[in-house]
């Protein structure tokens, strides 16, 4: 496809994770911007057909695919179909886990190893089996969803802040090791935003009004951020905008890190 964007070469953006709320924000945003994409999904096949028979009737061309990023096949499947029509130029992690909320000295070392292999094994996994294709493409970009408790530990929080504490050093290794062979690699450290795990976590009571006011009470914003938010600066990350910009973590948090 000839993506008519002087921000983006020909071929395909994947959204890894793109069937959730954050994921379906970045592709409907990638494909607004008349770039090729894949969504992916690992369950939730209805949610991710229904967003590509949304892009492709605004005229997006869009592909869906079952993936795990803990099952390599799956992985080396969806680049394979990716590559057989083209480049691939720009990956987009996006993958969320429903973790709960528990304190270090609750943390049992089975949950513990099990979120660890999900999150941060996972998103090795992505790279492993898309940087050699990046490569062959003359380059790229990663864009990761990681987490504002990078910036602030949130109590209870361990279990989304250690994974994407290893995450973002994996992040920087990819930037300055292949930064020569023209790939960069940003994440962006998202704040509360009003979809998918905090809303099911909302409903469930998880999080309680008090919980929210207080929150918004100490955000210099005082709102919570919406997926389209967090979108638009994936992908100008991923773009030739920032193509300067490699190696970083961009808070999209509502100044909570302040």
């Amino acid at each position: 496809m000839s993506t008519e964007n002087p921000d983006f070469p020909e071929g395909t953006a994947l959204v890894l994770g793109g069937s959730g709320g954050v994921g379906s924000a970045i592709a409907a945003e990638v494909a607004s911007r008349k770039i090729s994409v894949c969504i992916t999904y690992q369950s939730n096949r209805e949610r991710a057909e229904e967003l590509a028979d949304g892009i492709r009737s605004s005229g997006g061309v869009v592909s869906t695919a079952q993936v795990s990023l803990q099952d390599i096949e799956s992985l080396n499947r969806c680049v394979k179909d990716i590559t057989n029509r083209g480049r691939l130029h720009s990956v987009f992690i996006a993958t969320g886990y429903d973790i709960p909320q528990v304190s270090i000295a609750d943390l049992t070392p089975e949950l513990w190893q099990r979120v660890l292999r999900a999150d941060a094994e996972g998103v090795f996994n992505a790279i492993y089996t898309t940087l050699p294709h990046l490569r062959a493409g003359g380059g790229g970009s990663y864009v990761h969803i990681s987490s504002a408790g990078l910036l602030r530990y949130p109590p209870l929080d361990i279990l989304s802040v250690a994974p994407k504490a290893a995450i973002e050093e994996l992040i920087k290794g990819v930037a300055k090791e292949e930064g020569s062979h023209n790939i960069r690699a940003n994440s962006i450290a998202i704040g509360v935003i009003e979809t998918g795990i905090f809303l099911r976590l909302r409903e469930q009571g998880v999080f309680d009004d008090q919980w929210v006011a207080q929150v918004k009470q100490n955000l210099p914003m005082q709102r919570f951020g919406t997926p389209e938010e967090v979108a638009k600066m994936a992908v100008f990350l991923a773009s030739s905008a920032s193509a300067y910009t490699t190696g970083q973590l961009i808070p999209v948090d509502g100044g909570y890190g302040l």
